[in-house]
């Protein structure tokens, strides 16, 4: 059990992750999807899981991550970094970019319940060809089974935090705390989570970051670090990310076309005009005229990084989207 006496200043910055992290959640659900419980809340992506591995780059990806992971339970800390959330390389080289010491730390924490063997000594020793292993086994894993997803999860992100805003509105600090997980417990001033690890930390007066995640396992997950956001994942019951009910309400609204430009504003990455262009299959002035509208209409934001532009959802924009059932 772990014991985190919450400061006034964690309760005055609590906030939610924008996104899921593609590096974090792919390599949690690399673990999550072994058990029968998570397969169950989330049988398309563990369908895919295991239709993936037919594919014999998926099945040797597969193979690294189950034999650098634990089958269940902690994960080294440091593969769930707080950088890196635009996109899956931008995650890959934050957790790259973590210290020796740290890493040696986190793993072997990780690995105590675990036979050593050769690869798993070296990846304690931060031996930098186990990190490329491990970051292309991540690549390989994610493009074949959460990529064609990620829209919906990215969805299902959006809806989950427009709950828990709504019970905030209503209830306040204690009712959103006291209502995220089972296995989370809020008696002010301590939250109380049912992790993988124990520990009675005081916050550490940078806030709390809460990540609702359907592929965290069975259990919450908690970062603690000085200096940093408190870390909060916790699992939550949602449905299978590939279904779909209802008509597409969003493209009745404003469009197939800027339908489109807004879900693909959702997955991970830098969005520039030309890449719009290309994931919507439109002409470079269309993509253009149709970021214009959507940006008079508060959806979307644009800046200038040197000879190009950049788009990405604004909050209105990311509330439409999680409001808007898809065909």
């Amino acid at each position: 059990m772990l014991r985190l006496r919450l400061r006034s200043a964690d309760l005055r910055q609590i906030c939610f992750a924008d996104r899921p992290h593609p590096a974090g959640m792919a390599l949690l659900a690399s673990q999550a999807l072994r058990g029968p419980t998570v397969a169950v809340t989330a049988p398309v992506l563990a369908g895919r899981a295991a239709e993936a591995v037919r594919n014999d780059d998926v099945r040797a990806a597969s193979a690294a991550l189950r034999h650098l992971l634990p089958a269940r339970g902690r994960l080294p800390d440091f593969l769930t970094p707080f950088d890196g959330l635009d996109s899956l390389a931008a995650g890959l080289d934050a957790i790259r970019a973590t210290p020796t010491w740290r890493v040696r730390a986190d793993v072997r924490a990780a690995y105590a319940g675990l036979p050593p063997t050769p690869m798993r000594r070296r990846f304690a020793a931060a031996d930098p060809e186990v990190f490329d292993l491990l970051a292309a086994a991540t690549r390989t894993w994610f493009d074949a089974v959460l990529a064609p997803h990620w829209t919906d999860l990215g969805r299902s992100h959006r809806q989950q935090v427009a709950a828990a805003a709504h019970r905030y509105a209503f209830a306040g600090v204690d009712g959103l705390l006291g209502g995220l997980h089972p296995l989370i417990r809020w008696n002010p001033p301590v939250l109380e989570v049912d992790t993988w690890w124990d520990g009675d930390l005081p916050g550490t007066g940078h806030g709390l970051i809460l990540v609702p995640s359907p592929l965290s396992g069975v259990r919450p997950r908690a970062l603690v670090e000085p200096g940093r956001p408190v870390l909060l994942v916790y699992p939550v019951s949602i449905a299978s990310p590939a279904a779909s009910a209802g008509p597409d309400v969003l493209a009745r609204l404003v469009g197939r076309t800027r339908a489109a430009v807004l879900r693909r504003l959702a997955e991970p990455g830098e969005h520039s005009t030309t890449t719009l262009a290309r994931a919507v299959e439109v002409s470079l002035a269309s993509a253009s005229e149709h970021t214009a509208a959507l940006r008079a209409a508060g959806l979307v934001d644009t800046e200038r990084v040197g000879g190009s532009v950049r788009h990405r959802l604004t909050p209105l924009g990311a509330h439409l989207l999680a409001a808007s059932p898809s065909a």
